[in-house]
């Protein structure tokens, strides 16, 4: 059984090709997008003992590259906006979340004590059912309505 021999050539055009859409901000399988050799082997699809092994250089030029245009990538820049909207938003909920809990707590209470004079009145109103009511008075008439 022999080994299908490499075509160190066209290894070389996709890490190229890697690299280039990793700088522009269009990587198609590297999730992140970030400026790393790491992202670029994976945008590469190669084998990272492949990529360090025999195109050191092209990951070496790569770094270079990126160091030398000093900014994120539009995707990676994008990414980081979202991710500051998203922990503010996420202080805001945890804020009305504390603000709600508390009135929750605050209504608890309150029911609690309603329901405690509630039982009480119908204690009350159940003992004075239990008194005998006398006859109005004698001789007077009631005129109607």
């Amino acid at each position: 059984m022999t080994r299908k021999s490499r075509d160190r050539e066209a290894e070389r055009q996709e890490i190229r090709a890697a690299a280039e859409r990793l700088l522009a901000g269009t990587p198609l399988r590297s999730p992140v997008g970030k400026l790393t050799g790491t992202e670029l082997i994976t945008e590469c699809g190669l084998r990272r003992d492949v990529v360090y092994g025999d195109h050191k250089e092209l990951v070496d030029e790569f770094r270079a590259r990126a160091k030398a245009q000093g900014f994120t990538p539009r995707v990676v820049q994008d990414m980081a906006d979202e991710n500051i909207v998203l922990r503010e938003a996420l202080t805001r909920a945890k804020a009305d979340l504390a603000a709600e809990r508390k009135r929750v707590s605050a209504l608890v209470r309150a029911v609690t004590e309603l329901s405690l004079e509630l039982e009480q009145t119908r204690e009350e109103l159940a003992a004075a059912q239990q008194v005998t009511r006398l006859p109005g008075p004698r001789g007077t008439r009631r005129v109607p309505d």
